[in-house]
Order: C-alpha cells, then structure tokens, then sequence
C-alpha cells in the first residue's frame, strides 16, 4: 500500500534545498474556482518547511500523520496559465487575512485585493499568488490582531497598535515564498503590490522583477483610516 501511495504522489512532490533545511512543494493539482460565477482553472501548489533534508519522500510521508500540520499553517501558491515559460507573469505574495479573506470585512481591503488580483492574473494570462500562512495582521497573529481591532476602536491606528502591543509594524517574511517562486519559475515576474517592502524583498533575494502593478480599491467609511495608514506610516505607494 505505501508502495501504491508513494508511486502516485512522487511526481507530484518538490524537494527544495535551503541550506541544512528543506522546502517541500507539492503540486500541481487542478483547483477550479468560482471567480465571480465563473469557473477559472486554476493549479494550486502547498508546501512545508523542514528542519533536515531527507530526499527519501516515503519518509516524508510516513511523517505526515505524526507532524500534526493541522495545529500549523502551510502557505500556498494558485497559478494561472504557463507560469513557468510564458514571458509575462503577474505575481502576488498575499499575507493570510482571516477576517478579510473569509468574513468579508470591510476594515481593510485584503479581501478584495485577493479576488481582484486574481481576476488581474486570468485577465493576464499568466500569474501566481501566493497565500503566505502565518502573515496574520502583519506577522503578529489573529489573537493578537483581535487585541489590535480593540486599541483601533479607541483611537489608535494599525501601525500604533501594534506598536503599543509589543510588535512592529511589520515583521512578516517572504524567504520561503520566494524559494518557491525561484523553483516554479526563473523569467522576470511583475509584482502586483502597494507595498515597497515586498518589491525589495524580492529584489534583494536576486529575483529578476520587471515591474510592479498598483492595487487600490474598495474604499468605505470603514476602511479609510486603515488605507491612509498605509500610505502614510508603512510607505504604500499611492
């Protein structure tokens, strides 16, 4: 039986080498997806991180029942069209937002961002986003951004919240991300991003980034503050 399940799944299984740790990429899997009543093909990759590398994937999997992976997050990555031969491709690193990306919420513009990105990337032709797990109110988690939304209803703006809770205004991290990227394709990418952190992110990783495409929109009364923040205090370029 192990034998059956190892000859299924090896092809689809990715051993990515960062120094004395191990990337592993699974994927690709079709994944069709609602994208406003259409449905878009889409391939959808997961991957985990691991401590030591161990290039037998039987192993691997023989470790997955014991890991407890349900207790963590996995980041992973929908891509469109040929992404890794076509010449341009639309990317997007996209932080987990529980309360946007689930609920809806109209406190900040992460849910929209999400599908309009997506639709961007089938407009396109060609492009990858990545959901990045534990990016969760900028890197300090869904219990502490629930403690966050609280000093926001008394005044304080995000950037003041998570100061004022010990955290800074930004602490999340896209080296594994872009390891993957680096595995799925090796052409210039355009990154769809307000932020300049993420663009230099990439660029110091020596990623070839032809370009950045803006994403602005779905402003309310609820969220005005939240976006002015950004441009104001974490450098979002208008």
């Amino acid at each position: 039986m192990k034998s059956k399940v190892l000859s299924v799944l090896e092809d689809k299984i990715q051993l990515i080498k960062t120094g004395e740790e191990a990337i592993y990429l699974v994927g690709p899997i079709k994944l069709p997806v609602n994208l406003d009543g259409e449905t878009v093909e889409f391939k959808w990759y997961s991957w985990v991180q691991s401590e030591d590398v161990v290039e037998d994937f039987q192993v691997v999997i023989d470790r997955l029942s014991s890991a407890q992976l349900a207790d963590l997050q996995q980041s992973s990555v929908l891509v469109y069209g040929d992404f890794e031969y076509e010449e341009n491709a639309l990317i997007r690193m996209h932080s987990i937002c529980h309360t946007g990306d689930i609920f809806g919420s109209k406190r900040c513009d992460c849910g929209f961002q999400l599908k309009q990105s997506m639709k961007m990337m089938v407009e396109h032709g060609c492009g990858a986003l990545f959901y990045l797990a534990n990016h969760e109110g900028r890197g300090i988690g869904l219990f502490s951004k629930a403690m966050a939304y609280i000093l926001q209803e008394n005044g304080y703006d995000t950037v003041e919240a998570n100061h004022a809770l010990g955290f800074a205004d930004d602490s999340r991290d896209y080296r594994e991300a872009i390891e993957v990227l680096k595995a799925l394709r090796a052409k210039p990418v355009t990154l769809i991003t307000n932020n300049p952190k993420k663009l230099e992110a990439l660029r110091e990783a020596g990623l070839s980034v032809s370009g950045r495409t803006p994403l602005w929109g779905d402003v309310s009364e609820y969220n005005e503050r939240y976006l002015e923040t950004k441009r104001e205090k974490s450098g979002h370029i208008v």
